[in-house]
């Protein structure tokens, strides 16, 4: 199981976002810090967005910012968001029938309460807990990027 560098991206998306939280941010920021793509961000940002997770200001002076307070953003929330879906085995997601085996097939089952168990994990830590105590991030995201 792996999450992809979508969700990687909007977790730090937020992360910073949680860091950086007088006024607004904008991706060429949040890029520079990380190293990462501001298109790739930009399409992470908007899907953040739509989810609720951040504001999104467009325009001269625009930038974004937290929607709501990183304690109230579980982790597992943002993965289900970006995966869309998180399966440990296609067969979990299998309705067509076309497996024959699985009428009496246990494995399904088992990775289907697997799935549920690592979902519970991520529920259980907040965007909050990634910083709370983490001073040395909060120190790395604090740094201003280069212009």
């Amino acid at each position: 199981m792996r999450l992809t560098d979508f969700t990687d991206y909007a977790l730090r998306v937020l992360m910073y976002l949680s860091v950086h939280d007088r006024g607004l941010n904008t991706i060429g920021q949040i890029a520079a810090c990380y190293g990462i793509s501001e298109s790739h961000l930009s399409k992470v940002a908007w899907e953040l967005g739509c989810a609720g997770f951040i504001h999104t200001v467009r325009g001269k002076g625009g930038g974004l910012r937290l929607a709501r307070s990183p304690k109230a953003i579980s982790v597992g929330e943002v993965a289900r968001r970006m995966e869309r879906t998180i399966l440990f085995a296609e067969c979990a997601a299998d309705r067509s029938g076309a497996c024959r085996i699985a009428p009496c097939c246990e494995l399904k089952n088992i990775l289907i309460e697997a799935e549920a168990a690592f979902n519970e994990v991520l529920d259980g830590y907040t965007v909050d807990d990634l910083l709370r105590r983490n001073w040395k991030l909060r120190e790395i995201l604090s740094i201003e990027p280069l212009p």
